[in-house]
């Protein structure tokens, strides 16, 4: 690969299927219903680009860098983003995450908008002041996760135990504050 990143490019389907993505450096880039669904993105860095429609379906982010990075209508299923690293500006907006992992990201501000995060591992994640928007986070995974700032007021599903995470200043609706006492056989009718 030349050692210069693709820059303000956008990539249909066709083009990424023949892209090398191990060591390949993406710059203000646009991927529309790319299917990059197990591949190996080793190495491969990011910045200010947007996915639309692509499928990430079981890719490992481990040794990808990912820095403006915004998914739209994205399938990323069981992706693996765990790692003691920053992302910086992440965001997901009607994504389907769902066995994605997040462990020990810090991924602070992260808007999540509209997505199904369904069994999502956050252990040890840092998600200051994240947004989870519409989203539905049935079986989600929180234990020892910062979620200091973090806004649950519009999302469902959600147990989260206010013992084993940091939740000073969340704010949850009325009702998403029964997904704090679920652990404690509170029945609330």
């Amino acid at each position: 690969m030349d050692a210069s990143p693709y820059l303000n490019r956008t990539f249909s389907a066709a083009e990424a299927a023949a892209l090398s993505l191990a060591d390949a450096e993406f710059e203000k880039c646009t991927f529309i219903g790319c299917d990059f669904s197990g591949a190996d993105v080793t190495g491969t860095t990011w910045h200010d680009c947007r996915f639309d429609a692509c499928n990430f379906a079981m890719v490992k982010f481990r040794e990808a860098v990912l820095r403006d990075a915004h998914f739209v209508g994205c399938k990323l299923t069981g992706a693996d983003f765990s790692g003691d690293r920053d992302f910086t500006s992440f965001g997901f907006e009607d994504c389907l995450l769902d066995y994605a992992i997040f462990e020990k990201l810090k991924i602070k501000k992260t808007r999540f908008i509209r997505c199904s995060l369904t069994e999502a591992d956050f252990s040890g994640a840092d998600l200051f002041a994240a947004v989870f928007d519409e989203c539905v986070l049935t079986g989600a995974l929180f234990a020892q996760t910062n979620l200091e700032s973090a806004d649950f007021r519009t999302a469902q599903g959600f147990s989260i135990d206010p013992e084993r995470n940091r939740l000073r200043r969340a704010k949850f609706s009325v009702y998403g504050v029964i997904g704090l006492l679920q652990k404690h056989g509170i029945v609330v009718e």
